[in-house]
């Protein structure tokens, strides 16, 4: 068993008080008088008749997702709300875009179980576990429709394109995973586009498609559209590091996954420069016997993790950088703030 070389006890604990901090916000800033759980209007989307896809549909919308994604886009809106001279106000269709934004990532979640061949998903096991892949590969192209079934009720032309773009960087993405380049250069470089397109650019697109609704100025929207794209690949580049340093319990699915999955991750990039003999296992996707394991080792012997998370700093800046410009505000200060939980989170 390998040992577990992730945060403090002490850091964990402000890793969880950051996390319930910013969840209390969110559930403020989502919730009116009219609608006490955030998550009735994904209910709402998922509304069927036919019981057994209704429970597959909902199996992920259970409330104990970290709903990160939906939290930034908030207080993005908002943000760019009071920067525009308005009240901070949400306007129903920021919020509606907040929610889309939860389906189209556990859409996709449950489309990546089924690739990954994965057995648990948030601390349970994977609809594909529970149902088997055919039903967890419609449930997760319904929950899909349903997002863009909503996108389309906004009306706005440039924010259906905008948050289209986010599907089309998914598959890209997935697609460029099942790939490496020989060049170490161009390998990390690939790594990066991945992430983004994997990851942050939900995240991007989303705080970018409020920021159209309340600003017809392109300078916010690209300072919303930054913010989102640093802090969405910090988030992923986290994640990578997690899966050497955080043991299974925390993280709710198998530590090193990324490595039997075959896939070189920031930790193993970085390593590579300092241990070479893990090019080959790279190259060959960790597929021999031993190649885990030994790959394991060599990047606890290297300062791989080290580096990823000062790439992550680096990114982090460059966020709160971008956020920055807008006028000074409670949700814009949150947005800086948020960028130290994203940086020092356990799961």
């Amino acid at each position: 068993m390998h040992k577990d070389t992730g945060a403090s006890c002490h850091e964990r604990k402000v890793s969880q008080g950051l996390y319930q901090k910013f969840s209390y916000v969110y559930s403020l800033l989502l919730t009116q008088s009219t609608e006490t759980d955030p998550l009735n209007f994904v209910f709402q989307q998922l509304l069927v008749s036919k019981a057994e896809l209704k429970v597959l549909c909902d199996y992920y919308f259970d409330g104990k997702g970290k709903a990160f994604r939906p939290m930034i886009v908030i207080l993005m809106a908002r943000a760019c709300n009071v920067h525009s001279n308005k009240e901070g106000v949400l306007l129903p269709a920021q919020r509606s875009i907040a929610m889309i934004s939860e389906m189209i990532h556990t859409a996709s979640l449950v489309h990546d179980d089924v690739i990954d061949d994965s057995d648990t998903r948030r601390g349970k096991n994977t609809i594909n576990k529970v149902w088997g892949e055919r039903k967890a590969i419609l449930a997760g192209d319904f929950i899909l429709s349903a997002a863009s079934m909503a996108l389309a009720r906004i009306g706005n032309n440039t924010v259906v394109s905008v948050l289209s773009q986010v599907i089309e960087d998914l598959v890209r993405g997935e697609f460029m995973q099942l790939g490496s380049k020989e060049n170490e250069n161009e390998r990390f470089k690939h790594y990066l586009e991945k992430t983004f397109k994997k990851t942050a650019s939900l995240i991007a697109n989303s705080c970018k498609a409020v920021s159209i609704l309340v600003n017809s100025d392109p300078e916010v929207h690209e300072i919303a559209y930054q913010y989102g794209r640093n802090v969405g690949i910090a988030f992923q580049l986290v994640d990578d590091i997690l899966d050497f340093t955080s043991c299974a319990n925390l993280l709710g699915k198998p530590s090193a996954a990324d490595l039997k999955l075959g896939l070189a991750t920031g930790p193993v990039l970085f390593a590579c420069q300092q241990f070479p003999e893990l090019h080959a296992m790279i190259m060959r996707r960790f597929s021999s016997d031993g190649d885990v394991d030994r790959a394991w080792q060599y990047v606890l012997k290297s300062d791989g993790v080290e580096q990823t998370n000062y790439l992550a700093q680096h990114y982090c800046q460059e966020a709160i950088r971008q956020i920055s410009r807008l006028r000074p505000s409670t949700e814009r200060d949150a947005l800086i703030q948020l960028t130290e939980l994203v940086l020092r989170r356990d799961k």
